[in-house]
């Protein structure tokens, strides 16, 4: 049966109208209040949680009077200047050594009210957190391990922020994009801007339509790109189960060996069904996932057949999936990469041990063949599926796909976040105390990320 390929809800065109009134809105309010300076650093007498919140929700970066030491003005600006035009919500505050930390992330979170990632430099001692629609808690937990060793507070800030940007998603608050002026402004001003906004809404209206055509045939394009690659990947998995030659009547054979088989088969069966459903990119999620949990049950059959050990759950070989399960991680540099450790299968790991390359799944791509983290956007949700669980960031930094999946953009194209695969990117938004207090619990360098609860106040662990 043809699946019939949604229509987008009305929502589509009613957001960016409502955009555009609350933008107006926005607007005219900041003419009004015309004036006011924007804030790095509170007043000498104002450092507490609220004030610091304040500050922040008109610029990222603040540094309290008592660590102006830290960090000069020179620096803290060029800092704000480099998070404003990446236009993603990253808030930094540099605070004195005896600044209180009981739940010092919470509380800011809270008083912010804005959805983004936190790092504080509180004397010579760092840490972050984020909401984790934003950036996941394991790529939170190894930025700041990658610059917790840096003393200076200069270099470690700009280092975090280098990272940060590359790989978290969402979009600054609107309220940095304001700006002092003059001490008024008058009513024929605010008439004309009001008109000229409010005037652009029959543009936009029609703006949007175009460009929902525009996105249908773009993500048309993407899913038959795809539909290639997971259709070899369920002809193999397909061959492995020829291969496997297991009749749940042979000789040895028991309830715990059939089940694994008869997972393998539901596994073989979801994974067509799902993808001759499938109506866009991210779809291939749910064909992918089907076709890995399918992997490790044969992988749990064959070790029982053998009279082997049960294997460990492991992601496939990064290098190719279709190798199967993972046996061990190792270190690897992609050409002109940062070296990572990804997992691989057995035959992968002898070929780098032996200073040999890796066999590497290669996919089209509008530059021919390629490594598939190299070949485009369409790829995340097909990755996505083999590797869940908030490993892939690791895996991906610093290749193409990585960056793409990195911008709120291709949350919105494809419609999976970077890490979980989730509902995509948010961030910038204001969500008052509406957020996961788990994002933002834990004592105060306690991993960068280590989300664990308790810990309130104390400096456990990282330092």
């Amino acid at each position: 049966m043809k699946v019939a390929t949604p229509t987008r809800p009305p929502r589509d065109i009613i957001g960016p109208l409502l955009a555009l009134a609350f933008a107006v809105l926005t607007v005219l309010t900041v003419l009004v209040s015309a004036g006011a300076p924007r804030a790095t650093a509170a007043a000498p007498e104002a450092t507490g949680v609220s004030a610091i919140a304040e500050a922040l929700r008109e610029s990222p970066v603040y540094v309290d009077p008592a660590a102006s030491g830290r960090l000069s003005q020179a620096d803290a600006h060029a800092l704000r200047q480099q998070i404003e035009d990446a236009d993603k919500p990253l808030f930094i505050a540099v605070l004195p050594a005896d600044y209180p930390t009981a739940n010092l992330f919470t509380d800011l979170r809270t008083a912010t009210g804005v959805t983004g990632l936190y790092a504080i430099r509180l004397g010579d001692r760092f840490d972050a957190r984020a909401d984790s629609s934003v950036l996941s808690r394991t790529a939170v937990q190894n930025l700041v391990t990658s610059v917790r060793g840096e003393s200076d507070v200069k270099t470690q800030l700009t280092d975090f922020t280098d990272r940060a940007l590359a790989n978290m998603g969402g979009s600054a608050p609107g309220s940095w994009n304001s700006s002092g002026g003059g001490d008024g402004v008058s009513s024929t001003a605010l008439i004309a801007v009001g008109v000229v906004l409010v005037a652009g809404g029959a543009g936009a209206y029609t703006l949007v339509r175009r460009n929902r055509r525009r996105h249908a045939e773009e993500q048309r394009a993407a899913l038959d790109r795809l539909r290639v690659v997971v259709d070899e990947d369920i002809t193999a998995f397909g061959e492995e189960l020829d291969r496997l030659d297991f009749h749940p009547a042979e000789a040895g054979a028991d309830d715990t060996m059939r089940a694994d088989y008869e997972r393998g088969l539901d596994a073989y069966e979801q994974a067509k069904s799902s993808m001759a459903a499938a109506t866009r990119p991210e779809d291939v999620r749910a064909v992918t996932q089907a076709l890995e949990d399918g992997r490790f049950s044969l992988a749990q059959l064959a070790a029982r057949r053998e009279g082997k050990p049960l294997p460990e759950r492991r992601p496939p070989c990064f290098f190719d999936p279709r190798h199967g399960p993972s046996v061990a991680d190792a270190t690897w540099t992609p050409p002109g990469g940062a070296t990572r450790e990804v997992p691989v299968c057995a035959a992968d790991a002898t070929r780098l041990a032996d200073g040999r390359d890796p066999v590497i799944r290669e996919v089209d791509s509008d530059y021919g063949r390629r490594p598939y983290w190299e070949a485009g956007p369409a790829y995340g949700p097909w990755a996505g599926g083999y590797f869940g669980g908030g490993i892939l960031p690791g895996l991906l930094v610093g290749t193409m796909l990585g960056s793409m999946m990195a911008t709120p953009s291709y949350a919105a194209d494809y419609g999976t976040g970077y890490g979980d695969f989730g509902g995509g990117y948010q961030g910038g938004d204001v969500s008052g105390g509406d957020f996961d207090p788990g994002d933002f619990g834990g004592g105060f360098g306690g991993g960068g990320g280590d989300f664990g609860g308790g810990g309130g106040g104390d400096f456990g662990g990282g330092f």
